[in-house]
Parts: structure tokens; sequence; C-alpha cells
């Protein structure tokens, strides 16, 4: 198979008169083949100077394809003056049906319409030229033979233009692929780097500091050093679990570069610590904002705590964005196996429209954060009015221990 497909993508690097002076070769043999025969009554047999009009006419058509118009103007007129001369019609006709057939796949449609007509002219001459010949049956075969090679030859026309557009479209679309793909893997890179960094930097500055710490009191507090060391082993052990997280499904997509306009984009990881913050900044925007963190609150991996957090810092962005002045309320549940985050708004003072869940990046980017770490994000209308946003994390049972808190942060 792959042989054939080599040989044919060879023959097409071939020039079209090198294809096509085989065929025309071949219409002259046929030919003078047939002027060989006895002709019927009323026409002459061939002689010198009708067989140099054969092969004048039949050898032209190599050239059909460079110049189709010219070629089948050169034919007819060389088929004519055979018809004129009182020689046998048929020698020549196989040469003008496919100089026509050539207009009609080649050309727009009022030449093939022309060439068409003109063979059908020369081929009524032709018959009305012996008295012999059935003038009506003539006439059938002038109209038939002329329209069935348009007919093929207009549709050879069109596919070839289908072919062509859809050659270049395809071309096009691999371009754009190509384009999207490079786009896609440069954004990718960028976005490797500033979670690698968040990662990373974290907890290579605890290992850091901690194997510091163990070096310094190795021979005077053993029970200090192991500490230290304990705390080296569970930090690079999250290190390891982040990175697996992160490598698994590859992003793609921008993302805020930090807190404020200062910051820059290799900002310490924020996360659920930073919740107080954040709820301020979007009083201070004009939202009433009711901030409430359930169950035994106790230290997350960076990851999952990140995740959360632009959950929430994004819900509350399209509070500001589309609710304004509606009030809020962030739900924040730690359960023994999961963390659950909920943020709400009550819709007030805003116009239905509002109230559609957006067409932009952000829903998708929390849905992408979501799935990273195993997780799941719900978003949509409420019954009652507004909007709401519900985050549930899978979470590792054991992740430290803190305070218990049922803090409520009112308005």
């Amino acid at each position: 198979m792959r042989t054939v497909r080599a040989l044919e993508r060879h023959v097409a690097r071939w020039p079209r008169a090198v294809l096509d002076l085989p065929l025309a070769v071949a219409f002259l043999v046929v030919a003078l083949l047939v002027g060989r025969q006895r002709p019927p009554e009323g026409w002459q047999a061939l002689d010198a100077g009708s067989c140099a009009l054969t092969a004048a006419a039949n050898l032209a058509v190599a050239a059909r394809r460079r110049a189709p118009v010219t070629v089948f103007a050169v034919v007819g007129a060389l088929w004519l003056a055979l018809i004129v001369t009182g020689y046998w019609p048929i020698v020549d006709a196989g040469a003008v049906m496919l100089a026509a057939y050539t207009v009609a796949a080649s050309r727009p449609p009022r030449a093939a319409a022309l060439c068409t007509a003109a063979t059908s002219g020369l081929w009524i001459a032709a018959g009305l030229s012996n008295p012999y010949i059935d003038r009506a049956a003539v006439i059938a075969e002038a109209v038939v033979a002329p329209l069935a090679l348009w007919w093929f030859g207009n549709a050879a026309r069109q596919l070839s233009l289908r072919n062509t557009q859809l050659t270049a479209v395809s071309g096009q679309l691999r371009r754009e692929q190509a384009l999207g793909a490079r786009r896609a893997v440069a954004e990718e890179r960028v976005r490797i780097a500033r979670e690698l960094h968040d990662v990373v930097a974290h907890h290579m500055s605890v290992i850091s500091v901690q194997a510091g710490l163990a070096h310094y009191v190795f021979a005077s507090d053993a029970r200090t050093a192991r500490a230290a060391l304990g705390a080296v082993s569970a930090a690079s052990g999250e290190a390891l679990e982040e990175l697996r997280r992160l490598l698994a499904v590859l992003r793609v997509g921008p993302e805020g570069v930090g807190e404020s306009p200062g910051d820059g984009p290799y900002q310490p990881t924020p996360g659920l610590d930073r919740l107080e913050e954040t709820a301020e900044r979007v009083r201070a925007a004009g939202v009433r904002v009711e901030l409430e963190i359930v169950g035994e609150r106790r230290p997350l991996p960076p990851g999952p705590d990140l995740c959360a957090y632009r959950v929430v810092q994004e819900a509350l962005t399209n509070v500001i964005k589309h609710a304004r002045p509606a009030c809020a309320a962030v739900r924040v549940e730690f359960r023994p196996h999961q963390l659950f985050v909920r943020v709400t708004d009550d819709g007030r003072d805003t116009v239905p429209a509002n109230r559609e869940p957006s067409a932009g990046h952000g829903l998708i980017g929390m849905r992408e954060r979501a799935r990273i770490y195993g997780g799941t994000l719900a978003a949509g209308p409420r019954d009652e009015g507004g909007f709401e946003v519900r985050l549930t994390l899978p979470l590792q049972p054991g992740h430290g221990r803190g305070t218990t808190g049922n803090d409520r942060d009112g308005r």
C-alpha cells in the first residue's frame, strides 16, 4: 500500500504533457485503425491528406490540460475540415469528444456550454453531409452524446473544486491545530512553572529549615533532631504527592499572578487562612460577606488549601461583578474525610440575566482546580434567587490536628 501511494505521489509530479502524450498516441492509433476499414456509403476512405488531418487532431489532445479551449478549437476545426472534404468523420470523433469533456471538466460552465453546443453542431453537420444517413438518429445522437459529455465533465469539475477546497480547509485546520498545540504547550509551561514554584518553594523551605535545625542540635539534643527529621520526611512526602497530582493532569489556562497589583507571579501560596483578608476586600467593594468555618479546623496540604481559597476568591469576585450589592455567604466545613465549601449570594437588586452562569473561564478554571485534587465543583442559580458554588475536596485523614473552630464572622 505504501508503494502504491509513493508511486501515485511520484506520478503526480510529472508534467501533464508526459501523462497526456501516451493517451494522444493511443487515440491516434485507434483512429488510424478505424480509418483502414471500408467507410459507409457516402464517405471517402482515408488517404495521405486525411491521415495528416487525423494525426494532427489526435496528437493535439496531448495539450488538452494546458489549454483546453484552444485544443478543442483546433480539434474541432480539423474535424470540420475532414467533414467538408467528404472523409469518414467517425475517425476523429473520439478526439473531439475527449476535447469537449476536458473543457467541461476544467473550465467554467459558460465555456463548457459553448463547446458542447459546437460539438452538437459539428455532429449534425457531419450527419447532414451524407444523404444516406438517418437524420433523426443523427440529431438525437448530436444532442444526447455531447450533453452526456458535459454532464460527466461538469461533475468531475465540481468534484475537483470540492477536493481543492477540502485540501485548503484541511491544511488550514492542521496549521491551526499546530498553532493551538504550540500555544497550549507554552501556556502549560508557564502554568507548571507557577505551580511548581508554589509547591517546591514552600516544602523546600520547610525541609531546609528543619534539616538545618537537625544538623545544629544533632549532638546536643537528639529528641529535637528526631522531630526535625520527622518534619523533613513529612514535608518531602507531601511535596512528592503534590508533584504527582500536578503532573497527572495537564492544565492550560490563564491564572492571576497575585493578590494585589504589586504582587509578582511567584508569591507564597495563599490558603484558607487568608479568607478573612479576602472577605474584607470584598466588603470594601460593597458586598456584605458572612464567613463561617465549621468543624475541626486543621492544616491542609498546600494544593487543596490553594484550590479551596481560589474557588472562594473567584466566587466572591463573580458576586462583585454580577450581583453587587447582594449579600454573600461563605461556608467552609471540615468533615472527617472531606472539605466542603459553599459560596452563595442572595441576588438582590440584580437583573435575571445576571443569574445565568458565565460562559467565561472562571467556572472552567474552578472545575479544573477541583479535578486536579479529585474533587467536584457544582455551580448554578438557586431556586430562591441568587447563585451558588459548591466545592467538595477529598482529604486524607490525619493531616494534622488544630483547634476546633465554629467561627462565624458577622457582617
